[in-house]
Parts: structure tokens; C-alpha cells; sequence
């Protein structure tokens, strides 16, 4: 994970806006109604189907914060709204559309579990909530529990002068305001019709590292923030390093750095998440990757049979490094309330010489003995994550780990269990490919290093990414370089999960905070794209870019 060490994973392979605010955005943009269910006219009225890759359009450009001087361009008739990402199914009516006026609500059970949803989109849209009946002019929000497409589903209906999203899920529901906030600022109106609207892939977002490049919790809010509006629903905190371990701790206040987030801080970040539909995944890479522990524990740190140490690997063979491990996942575990937890398990630099068992005999000596004979020092340190795995079960935890983390060959074969977050490896040239994960049946996530790595200071030959190659090039099928898994049933939702953008702090300094916020806002944007839909996107990369810029995402 760095030339120092995350060239390891990096340099040698990886990397409420007030409601009177927007009242005044949607007023410019010619949003705002001058009475109650008077919608504008203008929408198709061609009842036939319509998908949303043939006629979605740019419109004129416009600010992130606000549109331009000229007046949005309106969506052809028959058209989708514009948004991002697009909407995969529209089937348009005729009608006037939706908008909202003066006396616009947004209709919802507010003793109910969509209040919090109701209550963001009627601040952004500069509107009121209220419960009972939708009359004409009203945005509601509901529950259809027996509706398709899962929890992440939505059917957003404008019909007679009302807007009304319906999902099987608070998250599709969550969407569909998205859409609804999107379709506005990009063309002024919802049009007419029924949009039917899913994820192509289940896991969708962000992997920050924070240990090596310190992120305050305000900068990850923003982030998440407009993560939602993508309907990007994971954000992956790399916060444990050799440079830095970035979380406040009690078990182990010796190892946490001068900067780092509170846990008060972290369960707001948390909060945010849950109101936002994000996941939070923690991690604490081990048994690599642990230098900030092992400057506060150096009888923890690996040597081989000369004394040469290795950065930020621990001696596996040592039960102490196994128990201050498990005493902080059991310490972060309540935390960090989601459904993962990430188990790091790269680049233990034990397993990148040529002779492991050679240069380390206590560690082959471990292996033999706990299993067996013919046991070699991959076999201890798949022991490792394999306990690790059998912890984070323990303690309600779905365990991830990086692909290199996973061994052929061996006599301990790693927990069949654990996701696969597949960015390539240390050592390029024999890095075992996507396609031998796939075939073992394990399920796969997409963070190929060549299209969604973004390591600071470029060290390793690596290249900050844009999001014009992840929208004309990149699938979740291509795990590796930029050639597709062939096998398409092997490429499935059910078998690659989905994708993250990853950020990497190699060289901490080379970018600002604030130039890492600008540099990863299109990429984001673009993976957005292609893991909502699986088909190929609607508009060129120049539309795309200027939707972004009016949209302000």
C-alpha cells in the first residue's frame, strides 16, 4: 500500500441548503408556479414507451450552485428528466407535467418512516410537509411494500397536477427525491408520466483513506452529501495506516495521531449516512499496514531471519498482534452500525519475497504447527484472516478484504464468506486475476486500480483518473486493466457486487483537501452513471459534464 507502503497498494499498483435558497434557485429557473396545481405546460404526449438512452439531452449550462442567465432548455417531448444518473425506464403521458407552486407540499406520514425523507426534499425545494391527502400540486411520498425492484427501487408518477414516489424501501423512496430535486434543476419540471427506477448493482461508492491523508469530518459530510444525490450508497473509511490511525480510541489511546476524528464526530458522520441511505464501512487493514500500532507496539513488528524489519507488518506468529487487532474491531464494532466490515489483509510484506518460508522461519514454524506439516507462511497469515472473518461474524459484520489478501494453492483456504474488493496487487506481474475469484465462486467488488484509483502525488505510474475514461470505457465487468470478464454470467449482479471510487493519500501533500473535493467530483459522477445503468449512457461525455455543472454534482 505505499512506496513507503500504500505504493504498496498505491504507488506500486493502487490509490440543508435553506429552503428559502432554493426556493430562489427554483424560481430562476423558472420552477415556481404562480398558484397550486397549475403545472407548466409543455410535456410530451406520446403515450408509447420511451427509454430513457434514446432521447435523454443536455440542457443549457449552468453553475453548480444555481443556472446560468438563460433560461434551462426543455427537455424534448416524450423525454426523461435529466438527471444522474439517468433514469433507466419512462414511460411518458400526456399532461402538463409537475413543478412546484406556492402552495406545493410535500405529502407524507409524518409519524412515519419516510418523514425524514419528506423533510429534506421540502427544505431543498423551499415547500412545507403535511400529512394527509395529496391534492393537485403536491409532492407525497409512500410505502409499497409489495412493489418490485428491491429496497432501492422507485416508481415516481406525475399525473393530474401531483407527483407521487412509491418504493418497496425508505432508499428507493430516498431516490426518487433525488430524481425529483435533479429533474428540476436540469429542466424546470418533472414531465408527465411514470419513471420505473433501480440500481444495476447493489454496492456503489466512495473508499476514502483518511489514515495517510487526514480528512476532517466536514469535508467527508460534503462529500456524502453529494455521494446522495448520485444515489451512491457506501462510503469505506481507510482511517488505519503505517502513517496514521485517524479514530479515538480507549482500548488503545497510544496508537491514535494528533489528528484524527472523535468518536462523537464518527457517529455523526454515521448519522448523516443512515439519513442519507450511506453505509459507513470501517477498516483496519491487517496484518499489513499497521505501522501507526506498531510505532506504539514494536515488539509487534515482523523481522525476517536477519532482522531486517518489514513496514507496517505485524509478526503473525505473535499472539499479542492478533488481540490488539481484535480489541479495536471489538471496540469500533458499535460504531460503525452497517453491515460490513473491511479486514484490509493486503500486501504483508511476508508473502512479496521470493522465499517466504526461507526469509521467515518463526513464521513457517507457526504455520507447521498450527497447520500441519505441509503448511507454508500463506497458510499462516490465510489463518489470520480467516480469524478475523470468524470476528467480524461474531460481531454482526459481513467481512471484506482485498483481493491479495487471498492465497491459491494453500493448505488453509480462505473463508469462502468474505467479499472480494478486487483492485489488482502489489506485485502486478503475479497478482492472481479477477477471473480465478469469480470461478471459486466468491463475490467481487469492482475497485480496479487502472480506472478508480486516485492516488495523491501519482507515484508508481499512476495517473489521476477522470471520469471521461470511467463513462466511455469502464464496467463493473472490468475488474482488471480495461478488458472485460468474458463470461458475462460471471459478471452479474449476483456475482460483482458492484463498484467504489477509491481515494489514496500516498503523498498526503501533493493535493489540498480541496483540490482532492474538484479532482474526484467527475469521476464520482461517471461511476455513478455506470453502476445505476447498466446500458450504455445517454448523452456524450461534453452533455454529461455540462448536466453535472447545472446539476450542481
Amino acid at each position: 500500500m505505499g512506496l513507503p507502503l500504500r505504493a504498496t497498494k498505491a504507488s506500486c499498483a493502487r490509490g440543508l441548503i435553506a429552503g428559502a435558497a432554493v426556493t430562489f434557485v427554483l424560481i430562476a429557473l423558472g420552477c415556481q408556479q404562480t398558484g397550486a396545481g397549475r403545472p407548466p405546460a409543455g410535456t410530451g404526449t406520446s403515450p408509447a414507451h420511451t427509454s430513457a438512452h434514446a432521447t435523454q439531452h443536455t440542457s443549457a449550462h449552468t453553475t453548480a450552485t444555481g443556472p446560468a442567465t438563460t433560461s434551462p432548455a426543455r427537455s424534448p417531448s416524450g423525454a426523461p428528466p435529466r438527471t444522474i444518473p439517468s433514469v433507466r425506464d419512462f414511460t411518458p403521458a400526456s399532461g402538463p407535467g409537475w413543478r412546484p407552486g406556492s402552495g406545493s407540499r410535500v405529502v407524507v406520514d409524518l409519524q412515519g418512516p419516510l418523514a425524514d425523507e419528506a423533510r429534506l426534499i421540502a427544505a431543498e425545494l423551499g415547500l412545507r410537509t403535511a400529512s394527509g391527502t395529496a391534492r393537485s400540486g403536491d409532492l407525497s411520498l409512500a410505502l409499497a411494500p409489495k412493489q418490485s425492484g428491491g429496497k432501492e427501487a422507485y416508481t415516481l408518477t406525475v399525473d393530474k397536477g401531483r407527483a407521487r414516489i412509491t418504493g418497496p424501501g425508505q432508499a428507493g423512496v430516498f431516490y426518487g427525491t433525488r430524481t425529483v430535486k435533479q429533474a428540476l434543476r436540469s429542466g424546470g419540471r418533472l414531465p408527465e408520466g411514470v419513471i420505473h427506477d433501480r440500481p444495476a448493482r447493489a454496492q456503489r461508492g466512495l473508499n476514502l483513506d483518511i489514515a495517510r491523508k487526514f480528512f476532517t469530518a466536514e469535508w467527508i459530510q460534503a462529500r456524502m452529501r453529494q455521494m446522495a444525490d448520485l444515489k451512491l450508497n457506501q462510503l469505506a473509511l481507510h482511517f488505519s495506516d503505517d502513517q496514521g490511525f485517524r479514530i479515538q480510541s480507549s482500548t488503545h489511546p497510544e496508537i491514535v495521531s494528533a489528528q484524527h476524528l472523535t468518536k462523537t464526530q464518527v457517529r455523526q458522520i454515521v448519522a448523516l449516512g443512515q439519513r442519507l441511505h450511506i453505509t459507513v464501512i470501517p477498516e483496519i487493514d491487517s496484518p499489513g499496514h499497521l505501522g501507526a500500532v506498531i510505532r506504539a507496539h514494536p515488539q509487534l513488528q515482523l523481522r525476517n531471519a536477519g532482522g531486517t524489519t518489514f513496514q507496517g507488518a505485524v509478526d503473525i506468529s505473535n499472539p499479542a498482534s492478533a488481540r490488539i487487532v481484535d480489541q479495536l474491531m471489538r471496540e469500533y464494532a458499535p460504531l460503525f452500525p452497517g453491515r460490513w466490515w473491511h479486514l484490509g489483509a493486503d500486501e504483508y510484506l511476508a508473502l512479496t519475497v521470493k522465499d517466504p518460508q526461507a526469509s521467515f522461519p518463526k513464521l513457517a514454524a507457526a504455520a507447521k504447527e498450527r497447520y500441519g506439516p505441509s503448511a507454508r507462511v500463506q497458510d499462516l497469515a490465510t489463518g489470520w484472516l480467516n480469524d478475523r472473518a470468524r470476528l467480524a461474524r461474531q460481531l454482526g459484520k459481513r467481512p471484506k478484504a482485498w483481493n491479495d489478501g487471498f492465497f491459491a494453492g494453500g493448505v488453509v483456504k480462505p473463508d469462502k464468506n468474505i467479499e472480494v474488493e478486487y483492485w489488482t496487487g502489489r506485485l502486478k506481474e503475479t497478482a492472481r486475476q479477477p477471473l480465478e475469484y469469480l470461478k471459486e465462486g466468491r463475490k467481487v467488488v469492482n475497485l480496479n486500480d487502472a480506472y478508480l484509483y486516485y492516488v495523491l502525488g501519482e507515484p508508481g505510474g499512476f495517473t489521476y483518473p477522470t471520469g471521461e475514461r470511467i463513462y466511455d470505457e469502464w464496467s463493473p465487468a472490468i475488474l482488471r486493466g480495461s478488458t472485460p470478464i468474458a463470461d458475462k454470467s460471471l459478471t452479474g449482479p449476483d456475482r460483482v457486487l458492484g463498484a467504489r471510487f477509491a481515494v489514496w493519500g500516498d503523498h498526503p501533500e501533493a493535493q489540498t483537501t480541496t483540490q482532492v473535493a474538484q479532482g474526484i467530483r467527475l469521476p464520482l459522477a461517471a461511476l455513478a452513471q455506470r453502476v445505476w445503468d447498466p446500458g450504455k449512457p445517454p448523452l456524450s461525455w461534453s452533455d454529461f459534464t455540462r448536466l453535472a455543472e447545472r446539476l450542481g454534482v
